[in-house]
């Protein structure tokens, strides 16, 4: 029996339509997560690169979700010859603005290198969408149109994974850097996607051929094992990608006609409530998720997804539409879920708008101590009443599966840290919420030092002390007059009050 193999590229999808593809380490990185857990789930980006810690992938829905900001942008799966670029661990990059290098598109990628092999002089972006040639001599990169040069590069980097076995199902990665095992009856490609409620991409028209009379002979762009012959999706829920041809243009996908909304006249609104729900049939809506804030509204603008609320979600597709009902901000009810499922799980929900906090919100910091107690002495600014010291001591430790990097250890530098409150009616206020804080796990976090450029390390979670005792020097001790009323204001948007306590 024969065995196929492909090269596996993961890919996004950027707001000029075009699919920038994910590093090799990164690729590698969620082919692992998927094998570890085959129903699928949530990959954390920044695992592997920093400077992707704002983002998560969702296996079940197949977009990339930025925590900072509520961007939703689809992903894709793909799939490419062993012998092309991915396959062989070269990446093609160009000279941006800024002098540094960005690596050109799959497709790209592929078919100049291909004209290298070929030892052609020239290669002519043009069929792929791009006003560009390629000079392979003089490694450049030249604009038809303004005739401005850019530098490029080849660079040697670790393969891209790759799948192999009969229908590319069963057999290990060939690498070091993981083990591939998937399982799957070829008769599971055509429905994957169609299951997780996904608009399909319009296809997308085959390029020109380009014209070889000064630049040699047609170079084929990405030499795709496509899924109808030779790939098999992963276990479900992970959709295949659909049929793609072999040198798509620049264009936006997802543009299939949008659904229709249906008629909810008439309808009580525990009846659409449930409809609401069942649109959510990828995502499972928990139990605990603060039912009670949504209510089905009008539509108005989402700024989760960056989609028009009269239209559907850019997360799910869907278009019902929730609202919070302490402030009465609206969103795609897929989005809310989608934000819910990406955070921590505890049961609350913030709003992205307002900050505004539904259920108690709790954090990930690490196990430790809190002390606290009076010392017979005056703060700066503070003349006429005692101190309070509070005491935090946090060990080192291995991440648990709310932090970062969940296995790996993590360091405690500067603990036990002492911090220094004044004895007074406002002091002793911030003290009480300091303990709800510490309780709830939110004083500290698990991250990267602003002061040191450390990664996994203990640090503070935008809760300011002072730390300086009897001076200012360091910008972290008295006298301060705003103090006070700053840490109640940081304490209030990690959902902590007084009026909460009473």
């Amino acid at each position: 029996m024969l065995h196929a193999s492909a090269v596996v590229v993961w890919e996004w999808l950027n707001e000029h339509g075009r699919w920038r593809p994910y590093s090799p380490a990164v690729s590698h990185h969620i082919e692992a997560v998927i094998r570890s857990d085959p129903r699928g789930g949530s990959v954390v980006l920044g695992q592997v690169d920093n400077r992707l810690s704002p983002y998560i992938l969702d296996l079940q829905s197949m977009h990339q979700f930025r925590q900072d900001t509520g961007m939703i942008r689809p992903v894709r799966r793909s799939f490419y010859d062993p012998t092309s670029a991915p396959g062989q661990g070269w990446l093609w990059e160009w000279e941006n603005d800024a002098g540094s290098w960005t690596q050109y598109d799959t497709e790209v990628g592929i078919a100049i290198q291909t004209a290298r092999d070929r030892q052609q002089p020239w290669l002519d972006l043009a069929p792929l969408g791009f006003c560009y040639l390629v000079d392979l001599q003089g490694m450049t990169q030249i604009n038809r149109q303004t005739q401005r040069q850019r530098r490029i590069q080849r660079r040697s980097d670790v393969a891209y994974p790759l799948v192999s076995g009969p229908s590319l199902a069963g057999q290990p990665c060939s690498c070091q850097q993981c083990m591939l095992v998937f399982s799957v009856k070829q008769s599971t490609v055509r429905s994957s996607t169609h299951k997780l409620g996904h608009r399909p991409s319009k296809p997308l028209s085959k390029p020109p051929s380009p014209k070889s009379a000064t630049l040699g002979p047609p170079v084929p762009t990405a030499a795709l094992v496509t899924p109808a012959t030779a790939v098999t999706s992963p276990p479900s829920p992970v959709p295949s990608p659909s049929p793609r041809p072999m040198a798509p243009q620049r264009s936006a996908a997802c543009s299939a006609p949008l659904p229709q909304r249906s008629s909810l006249a008439g309808l009580s609104r525990p009846a659409l409530q449930r409809i609401a729900m069942a649109q959510s049939r990828a995502l499972i809506v928990p139990s605990y998720l603060p039912s009670s804030s949504l209510l089905l509204s009008s539509p108005q603008d989402c700024t989760i997804c960056m989609e028009a609320l009269g239209g559907p979600s850019g997360y799910k597709g869907g278009d019902f539409i929730g609202r919070l009902a302490q402030c009465g901000h609206q969103y795609h009810l897929q989005c809310l879920v989608a934000m819910y499922n990406n955070g921590n799980k505890d049961g609350s929900l913030q709003c992205p708008t307002c900050k505004a906090i539904y259920g108690v919100k709790t954090g990930n910091q690490p196990p430790g101590k809190m002390e606290y107690h009076v010392i017979p002495h005056s703060l700066p600014g503070h003349p006429n009443c005692k101190t309070i010291r509070v005491i935090y001591n946090v060990l080192p430790g291995i991440q648990g599966p709310e932090h970062p990097n969940p296995g790996k250890p993590f360091t405690a530098r500067g603990f036990p840290r002492h911090c220094y409150l004044p004895d007074s009616e406002k002091g002793r206020k911030v003290l009480r919420l300091l303990l709800t804080a510490w309780d709830r796990r939110l004083v500290f976090s698990v991250g990267t030092s602003s002061t040191t450029g450390e990664s996994d390390t203990v640090i503070w979670n935008e809760v300011h002390h002072k730390t300086e005792f009897g001076s200012n020097l360091t910008g972290h001790g008295y006298p301060d007059p705003s103090h006070l009323d700053n840490v109640l204001d940081e304490l209030k948007a990690q959902g902590i009050t007084e009026e909460e306590e009473q």
